[in-house]
């Protein structure tokens, strides 16, 4: 078992397929493998995406009163979560929020709107915003996530210039009904297929915590394996208070590291991003998690805030990896040392005014 994982990199990287047995192998590591794990993972990441992290910026079109029912979801039919709820942003202001995640050095923006899916009329909205925020950064992906498509809308949107389309499979097809009974995890499937059909990147994901088993896991890897998704975003549950999941925390960071680690043995090609949820799960293993990810969302997400979008950069540089596209840390990178390259300043020094020879308590 010692070089169990370094093996199994060899082995991906000469074109072998992940099986069930190795998938389970990464998730049930010990924590004293974790390291070995990550190292492995590492090599993967490295080989396909070097030392680029790409950033992606999230624009909620329009937030809350969704129809659907799905357990873990702060928009969902009568969700009691304290979060924003408005209809659709004018095209004016969903571009000028895209643009503020342009300018910190986001290559891809991910336009989303809450519903079961969009109308035709829905469809021309978000046709309109993307002629128009290609024709201010025409080098700019956009990605949509509308929800659940019907037959020639994909198309459409191709045809308006959006890039990719976003539609999370979020578990296993035995546990989906366990999380939602509006909608089927084959609806799902279809439209993750309608999108790649119309020439649309496809962009799939799915949900950790929510009480799956390892099996789960890896049966909704190996389901967007097969589905051939090009982005896999891994979000790791926020247990929001007002809906059926609050209170559920059964991740650790060790877990949470090997779950992306798996992701990217069974996809090693494929754009992996730590998505929503891991600020509070993987907590301060997040630095060693961007050496098997290579994606990330900037800043905050649909009803949630994430951490400060200069500590998301400040973490990609600090790491040794670059934005892609610009080659450094973001736009407002701060200055190298001139004789330490990749130096720079940390914060100040902060004077102690607790704890002995004060009236203050001790930051203990």
């Amino acid at each position: 078992m010692f070089n169990y994982f370094q093996d199994l990199a060899d082995r991906q990287l000469a074109g072998a397929t992940l099986s069930r047995e190795e998938a389970l192998a990464v998730l049930e590591s010990s924590d004293a493998q974790l390291l070995d794990v990550v190292a492995a993972a590492a090599r993967l990441r490295r080989a396909h995406f070097a030392n680029t992290v790409k950033v992606n910026y999230l624009v909620n079109l329009k937030s809350g009163l969704c129809p659907e029912d799905c357990t873990y979801c702060s928009q969902r039919l009568g969700s009691a979560a304290q979060i924003l709820k408005y209809s659709w942003l004018k095209p004016e202001e969903a571009a000028a929020q895209a643009a503020t995640g342009i300018r910190a050095g986001a290559s891809r923006v991910c336009l989303v709107a809450s519903g079961r899916g969009p109308s035709d009329r829905d469809v021309d909205r978000v046709a309109g915003m993307v002629a128009g925020l290609k024709g201010e950064h025409p080098g700019v992906e956009v990605c949509a996530c509308l929800g659940i498509l019907k037959g020639g809308q994909a198309g459409r949107l191709k045809d308006a210039g959006v890039d990719a389309y976003n539609h999370n499979l979020n578990t296993s097809e035995s546990n989906y009904a366990d999380i939602c009974s509006t909608h089927t995890f084959t609806e799902r499937v279809q439209t993750v297929e309608h999108a790649k059909d119309a020439g649309l990147s496809p962009c799939s994901g799915l949900i950790a915590g929510m009480g799956e088993s390892n099996s789960d896991l890896v049966d909704a890897v190996f389901t967007l394996r097969a589905l051939g998704s090009e982005s896999i975003p891994v979000n790791f549950l926020m247990p929001f208070d007002g809906t059926p999941l609050e209170g559920t925390w059964l991740l650790t960071p060790a877990q949470c590291l090997r779950i992306l680690a798996m992701v990217r043995f069974a996809c090693p090609a494929t754009e992996l991003r730590m998505a929503g949820g891991r600020e509070m799960h993987l907590r301060t293993l997040q630095p060693l998690a961007l050496h098997v990810a290579n994606s990330l969302f900037l800043g905050d997400y649909l009803t949630s805030e994430g951490q400060e979008g200069r500590a998301d950069l400040d973490m990609i540089a600090d790491n040794g990896f670059v934005v892609l596209g610009t080659g450094s840390s973001g736009p407002s990178s701060r200055p190298e040392a001139a004789d330490d390259a990749g130096a720079s300043p940390g914060a100040p020094a902060t004077i102690r005014r607790r704890g002995a020879g004060t009236a203050v308590a001790p930051n203990a």
